[in-house]
């Protein structure tokens, strides 16, 4: 992953050294940016997913209220949604009068929840709509977050959770993800000892209607 960008880093470098048009080294010089932005992104959640094993090991769960917190991320996002021009819906569905408490680390599990709808945002069309649900299934609450867009190739619906595995929407630039996000999240609900994956939502002919994420966390006891 390292060596991708070097590569490109190294090429655009020494064609900059031969070019003399300037339009040439213009786009040159945007390449060389490119990379090392995509370089600093990466070492960065390389170093980040290094240490996030040692880091959940010390760190103690505490009770939290995770229709609190989901409430919270999801505020965050309708804010930065109505600066946009898309027109993107996200809905928060949370039982009513209910105990929602669950044992964990709210930094990390926000960190995990904010990445998931990151995704299913980033992947629904303009117009569309994110739904994000807590359901209570006995001795644990799942999660669930719903998008719009075009689903997971089913082959892939395991993998996307493997280090450095990427695809994005074609709006967004190649390189712009380092392909961690979702490694690292399931790495953070393991260690709290719930699961994470991925479905497809489908049509009744079959077809896909849009991705579904499915977070399962125990209950605080």
């Amino acid at each position: 992953e390292l060596k991708n960008p070097l590569t490109s880093l190294r090429s655009a470098v020494e064609t900059a050294e031969k070019v003399k048009d300037k339009e040439q080294i213009k786009k040159l010089m945007s390449i060389i940016q490119h990379d090392v932005q995509r370089l600093d992104r990466l070492i960065t959640d390389i170093s980040s997913a290094s240490r996030l094993d040692a880091e959940l090991s010390r760190s103690t769960l505490e009770k939290l209220d995770i229709g609190v917190l989901l409430q919270k991320i999801v505020d965050s996002h309708r804010l930065s949604l109505e600066n946009k021009d898309d027109q993107k819906k996200l809905d928060l569905f949370i039982p009513k009068n209910q105990n929602l408490y669950i044992l964990g680390i709210e930094s990390r599990l926000a960190q995990v929840f904010d990445n998931i709808i990151t995704n299913a945002l980033s992947f629904s069309p303009d117009g569309g709509t994110v739904s994000v649900k807590i359901a209570d299934f006995g001795s644990v609450f799942t999660v669930t977050v719903d998008d719009e867009g075009p689903g997971i190739p089913d082959n892939n619906l395991e993998t996307i959770f493997d280090r450095f595995y990427t695809e994005r929407p074609r709006h967004e630039d190649y390189g712009s993800h380092s392909g961690l996000g979702l490694s690292i999240s399931k790495q953070i609900i393991k260690a709290h000892g719930g699961k994470v994956y991925a479905q497809n939502r489908k049509h009744t002919d079959n077809t896909n209607k849009g991705a579904r994420f499915i977070v399962e966390l125990n209950k605080a006891e």
